[in-house]
């Protein structure tokens, strides 16, 4: 979803636009499959090493390999063609989101809802929600900018950057979070974390793109990546049967549960976007800009987010549930606030090529 295909010019494709649903399905499927087939969720919990589950590790790399092939390192010598709306997005994603992320999860964990989460279980969904927060999106941007027929060489060059940034700052902010919540931090486990599923695909997805560059330009990229994109989409879905096989005791216990972990996720996905799309209309930036700008400081990679709260805390914890529950809520809001803005765009300059 990171490169400007012509596939992806025509809109969401069928996953991608029902991604919501399939997330939706895999939930009942995990919930039913956790209960009828317990000892062999037991067996595929057993699989790890180095706090790492294997069969975890393979379905994230799934996720996150064909968005990495999507990057293209070249785009950053452009850095300077559209500094305001790299500016706004990284001051959201950095100084901005992963505070009010965690705020709102304290706010409402914490407290709000004090008296329906028990206080082990506040924690836990408080990690998750930070993890999210603190995971700028490099996974749907291409969409949602194009959706608002975003500027095609700004989106690219912000998502490269978001993947840069990330390798540096994704773990010290996590870990300054949870130590601010009072979460203890294996940073260990926090780093290996960064390493197995931002810096490792990364490197990958750098490698794999020269050589396809190399032998068929960018039409070989395009083409490979649709061919393995069918892989993300499941990798997703068969972790999130997982998560949900792992926790269907909890969920069926409490299944407000989902409702009350998405109160804060919302808040927080409404919030950050008209604080972005605010700052972008005040600061005169055009249109075509400006909607990617806010849509991608709005967006969360929470392909990430779900593997290292399956790293940090583990397949049935609080943590893993409250990333996927980000997954749930995620397609519909941000196509809400798609909608938003292609119908607010005369608030703003004309798009500029």
């Amino acid at each position: 979803m990171t490169d400007h295909s012509h596939a992806s010019a025509a809109g969401l494709g069928t996953f991608e636009r029902w991604l919501s649903l399939w997330v939706a399905l895999a939930i009942g499927a995990g919930l039913l499959l956790g209960n009828v087939f317990a000892g062999l969720f037991a067996f595929l919990a057993s699989l790890e090493v180095a706090s790492v589950n294997l069969p975890v590790a393979v379905l994230i790399w799934a996720m996150v390999y064909p968005m990495m092939v999507g990057v293209d390192f070249a785009s950053l010598k452009r850095i300077g063609d559209k500094p305001k709306g790299l500016v706004v997005t990284l001051v959201v994603n950095c100084l901005i989101k992963p505070f009010t992320m965690a705020a709102l999860g304290v706010v409402f964990f914490n407290h709000v809802f004090a008296s329906l989460i028990p206080p082990d279980d506040a924690e836990a969904y408080l990690a998750g929600v930070i993890l999210l927060g603190a995971a700028p999106c490099t996974a749907m941007v291409f969409v949602w900018s194009n959706l608002t027929r975003g500027d095609a060489t700004y989106t690219l060059v912000q998502v490269s950057v978001n993947d840069v940034v990330m390798v540096f700052a994704f773990a010290p902010i996590v870990a300054l979070l949870l130590g601010v919540t009072d979460i203890v931090v294996p940073w260990d486990t926090l780093l290996l974390s960064v390493v197995l599923y931002v810096m490792l695909p990364l490197v990958a997805g750098y490698l794999t793109r020269r050589r396809l560059v190399r032998n068929g330009g960018a039409a070989a990229v395009a083409a490979f990546k649709a061919r393995v994109q069918p892989f993300s989409i499941i990798g997703l879905l068969v972790t999130v049967v997982l998560l949900f096989g792992f926790q269907g005791e909890v969920i069926l216990a409490r299944p407000l549960v989902i409702a009350l972990i998405a109160v804060p996720l919302l808040l927080q996905s409404y919030g950050i976007f008209f604080l972005a799309y605010a700052a972008a209309r005040a600061w005169g930036i055009p249109f075509n800009v400006a909607a990617p700008c806010a849509l991608i400081g709005t967006s969360n990679f929470f392909e990430l987010a779900v593997a290292v709260a399956i790293s940090l805390f583990g397949l049935g914890s609080g943590a893993a549930l409250a990333t996927v529950v980000g997954v749930l809520v995620e397609v519909p809001v941000m196509l809400s606030l798609v909608a938003f803005a292609n119908r607010t765009q005369h608030w703003f300059l004309p798009a500029q090529d």
